[in-house]
């Protein structure tokens, strides 16, 4: 336990703490829709294959990076993801009611799909943190689970009570898909940094238009479900 492994330790602390965050979103936003121990049942099974995935990226880490488009091609599959999740707000019928065709297992593969999509960026961060030392690259992984697993219940709950934080969590994953679009390693070494004025007209513009889709689909819904309430 000298310093350099304290500091490790602690950096690595940090960096799951400022990008576990997305992925909590994402569980939240997965299993909203589920009964609730279900929603407990898909945040634990999610959750745990995600980890699993997270440590077997850990060893294919440096080929990965040397894959062309591939964070691109992950930006593009997370427009979608956050296209899917904001498009189920407000689907349902009363309390409790599960929307049609959400189910656990969807729900898992949704969370999958996703970590499999976002998580480079932490496993990165740990891997670099951890300078080859696998006993910190299995705390930071292990670590990641509590705060996710935690902040992806308390953000459920609030998606239920607030439905407005659906479209702001479809909007979050919007901006994270632009910011890897324009830090793939491939569309950095063809077109080289992309001014900020022009990253953050992406990113910020796939965020409005998702939120935009979701709260068209959610008023669109209402419409309807006035159209009826009033031939009854």
């Amino acid at each position: 336990m000298n310093l350099d492994f304290v500091a490790s330790v602690l950096k690595i602390v940090l960096i799951d703490l400022a990008l576990a965050g997305d992925n909590a979103l994402v569980i939240a936003l997965a299993v909203r829709t589920l009964p609730k121990r279900q929603q407990f049942l898909g945040r634990i099974w999610g959750t745990a294959g995600a980890v699993g995935l997270r440590l077997f990226f850990i060893f294919i880490i440096s080929y990965l990076l040397g894959i062309p488009l591939l964070q691109a091609v992950g930006g593009l599959l997370l427009i979608w993801i956050a296209v899917k999740l904001v498009r189920q707000a407000d689907a349902g019928g009363g309390e409790g009611h599960v929307r049609q065709g959400t189910t656990l297992l969807e729900a898992i593969w949704i969370i999958l799909v996703a970590d499999v999509v976002m998580s480079l960026d932490n496993v990165i961060g740990v891997a670099g943190a951890a300078e080859g030392d696998m006993r910190l690259v299995v705390f930071g992984i292990g670590l990641s689970i509590p705060i996710v697993v935690w902040g992806s219940g308390v953000l459920a709950t609030l998606m239920n009570r607030y439905p407005w934080i659906i479209l702001i969590a479809g909007g979050i994953l919007g901006e994270v898909a632009g910011k890897m679009l324009v830090h793939d390693h491939f569309v950095v070494s063809r077109l080289g940094d992309v001014p900020d004025v022009v990253e953050w007209t992406l990113r910020l513009g796939l965020a409005g238009v998702i939120v935009l889709i979701g709260w068209l689909t959610a008023r669109r819904r209402a419409s309807a479900a006035g159209g009826v309430a009033a031939a009854e």
